[in-house]
């Protein structure tokens, strides 16, 4: 005789018995991904400046002429012929379109371009946000997580009667203090999940694991003092984030954390 079974609501039933569910609790955390964004433009390999000047040519070749180049050759044309059409272009009192054009020049060499390497660079600051300007930095910072020290992406355990956005925005407060208020999210649902169980020594029926719910935010403004900052933190690409984190978190993060 077979045994009728089925699911009803998370619990089994047999026929005349009813066994309770079994659930495992688990530990909820909210964690932040806090990136600042690339400031300036990837430098161009070999291939990519190759390919920049050939479209440069064929943009100059096809494109039609400006205003100011329609402007400039009309000006040139009543130079040669003055008498032709009565016009006094070579008063000095006339700002001719060659006149605007050693004007920009002149300012033009006269600029001086910020420099693509800073002093973090050069001193390898990695608590700096001035540095790495054509890359994503994001935040990693130091907490304790039972007896040890790890670095992790800011993370707090999520309390009853607040959202798991709400847990991550108060993750960023408590590492950077209220002052930080240049700090976009990018939605209300997460953009990952990181998920593990704890070791049997210190697992219960009541608490096996925690369970890691990631947003990911958006920093608009890179000025942020060393002094306002309430742990050890460090703003890396994703390339060093190896020298941090551990390989089963870091595998998980990368799935999300991009670096231009």
């Amino acid at each position: 005789m077979a045994v009728e079974t089925w699911r009803r609501r998370g619990a089994l039933w047999l026929p005349g018995i009813m066994a309770a569910p079994t659930r495992a609790s688990w530990r909820l955390l909210g964690a932040l991904c806090l990136q600042r964004p690339a400031i300036v433009s990837a430098a161009l390999s070999p291939m990519e400046e190759v390919v920049a000047r050939l479209m440069q040519q064929l943009e100059t070749e096809r494109s039609r002429l400006s205003d100011h180049e329609v402007r400039h050759q009309a000006e040139e044309e009543q130079l040669r012929h003055p008498k032709d059409r009565g016009d006094d272009l070579a008063s000095s009192s006339v700002v001719l379109a060659r006149d605007l054009e050693e004007v920009w020049e002149d300012r033009f060499q006269k600029a001086e371009l910020s420099p693509r390497l800073t002093d973090a660079d050069k001193n390898n600051d990695r608590t700096s946000l001035n540095r790495k300007l054509d890359s994503n930095l994001t935040l990693l910072v130091k907490q304790k997580v039972g007896d040890q020290e790890l670095w992790l992406l800011p993370q707090m355990e999520w309390q009853s009667g607040e959202t798991l956005r709400n847990t991550a925005e108060r993750a960023l407060v408590s590492f950077l203090g209220e002052s930080l208020t240049g700090a976009k999210f990018l939605g209300n649902a997460p953009c990952g999940l990181y998920k593990y169980k704890y070791p049997r020594a210190i697992s219960t029926e009541d608490s096996m694991g925690a369970k890691v719910f990631f947003f990911k935010a958006l920093l608009q403004s890179s000025h942020l003092s060393k002094e306002e900052s309430k742990a050890d933190c460090v703003w890396v690409t994703k390339s060093e984030m190896e020298d941090y984190l551990k390989p089963e978190y870091l595998k998980q993060i990368s799935r999300f954390v991009v670096d231009l």
